[in-house]
């Protein structure tokens, strides 16, 4: 009883690892020995549209086929495909945030033609430039918002409100008066513009 059952149990595990685990070919690997494909044949008789080959096939050189990739398997019986090379995952995002903080601001108009600068990054980078660039014009900073990209300068006696609003990876930087209106569009153009010439990146 103990035989009859190691046998079975012996079959099914080597039916279970299959044929891929032994040396057999398969034919996955004729391709390599093709020289010329004949034409398709049709039965006698047989009334048929004139075939022509839509994708001739190329004629490679032999120089070529003697360097190219081996899809085989370690034996050399099986077609076996490459495995994908593996990237770090930490050098793509490093590469990203240097992206980030080398967005060029670019001045724009909204559809009512207040000025914006729209900048492409990560706001809290973005909004860090804001501060400096600020800082270097020597505007004095009225007051900063600790919940959202916002800071209140005082430009020539004048007092602004400066927000960054972001959108997706998309970023505008608007100037307001005191009472959450835009501000003078040749002032806000005026200040949005010293801030572009200034700009840290």
């Amino acid at each position: 009883m103990q035989l009859r059952l190691g046998l079975i149990l012996a079959l099914s595990a080597f039916s279970l690892a299959g044929c891929s685990s032994l040396a057999f070919k398969n034919g996955t690997l004729d391709y390599k020995n093709t020289t010329t494909l004949e034409p398709l044949q049709y039965p006698e008789g047989a009334l048929v549209r004139p075939a022509t080959p839509l994708y001739p096939a190329p004629t490679v050189d032999p120089l070529a086929i003697e360097h190219a990739p081996k899809l085989e398997n370690q034996r050399g019986t099986r077609f076996a495909l490459p495995r994908p090379i593996t990237e770090s995952v930490s050098s793509n995002q490093a590469d990203e945030t240097v992206q980030d903080v080398l967005g060029k601001p670019q001045l724009v108009t909204d559809g009512n033609q207040n000025p914006l600068l729209k900048i492409d990054g990560n706001p809290a980078t973005i909004w860090q430039y804001t501060l400096a660039t600020l800082s270097s014009l020597n505007h004095s900073i009225v007051g900063q918002s600790k919940d959202r990209y916002q800071v209140t300068i005082k430009v020539d006696q004048q007092t602004y409100v400066l927000r960054l609003s972001p959108a997706g990876s998309s970023n505008t930087l608007a100037v307001f008066n005191p009472d959450n209106s835009f501000a003078d569009r040749e002032q806000a153009a005026q200040l949005l513009n010293q801030i572009y010439q200034n700009w840290p990146a």
